[in-house]
């Protein structure tokens, strides 16, 4: 009997290192995307954000690997960085500038500096709102 490990070979690039996603991470992925679903055109979420609302079973960077996996039908221009910039300028396979052009397209406003702002355009759920409190008569 070989005490011998066996090393799995290593991936190629652009292989994924760990296979499909199954189990847990499966699921946070779909409650990602269907929160992402509910944005509204013209809104966005952040990566953060979506991590927080799914209890964080994701780390934010966790969210951003999600989306750039997502599903067609994901509207994924719509999650944007902690401070309102588009990180998707930065992947080799995403054509610089798509995003803001797709978001600019629903009536997302950009500052001088590249960035939207998260104050104007970042959307809660109903669900995840502070509640208001009823003002007394009189």
């Amino acid at each position: 009997m070989s005490t011998k490990r066996k090393v799995p070979p290593r991936p190629m690039i652009g292989e994924r290192v760990h296979g499909e996603i199954q189990g847990e991470r499966a699921g946070a992925y779909e409650r990602v995307y269907a929160l992402v679903k509910r944005i509204p055109k013209g809104r966005v979420m952040t990566y953060g954000q979506i991590a927080t609302l799914i209890e964080n079973r994701l780390s934010a960077r966790a969210v951003g690997w999600a989306m750039h996996g997502c599903p067609d039908g994901v509207p994924w221009q719509r999650v944007v960085n902690a401070t309102g910039g588009c990180s998707t300028d930065r992947l080799p396979d995403i054509p610089e500038g798509l995003q803001r052009a797709m978001l600019e397209d629903e009536g997302v406003e950009f500052k001088q500096n590249g960035m939207l702002d998260l104050g104007r355009f970042r959307w809660t759920p109903p669900e995840h709102r502070p509640r208001r409190r009823a003002k007394k008569p009189g």
